[in-house]
């Protein structure tokens, strides 16, 4: 199978540059494609690692979640 870096799975939105994500200058707004909250099993990845498949219970976008709640959690 032959991927394309210009289409789907390597720019998947068909964006500009391939850009998944573009934050603000000081770090506190950012806007991500995909949409993380639908990116965080393995089962809902096109090209997760068959061999990991149906080892993980969870992707590694799982941390964007993870630093969040500590960001939020050390300034309460």
């Amino acid at each position: 199978m032959k991927y394309s870096y210009d289409g789907y799975p390597g720019n998947p939105n068909g964006s500009d540059y391939n850009i998944a994500g573009l934050a603000s200058a000081d770090g506190r707004h950012i806007a991500m494609m995909p949409h993380l909250e639908r990116a965080i099993f393995p089962w809902q990845q096109a090209l997760y690692p068959e061999a990991r498949k149906h080892v993980d219970q969870v992707t590694p976008w799982i941390e964007a979640f993870v630093n969040a709640r500590k960001w939020i959690e050390e300034r309460l």
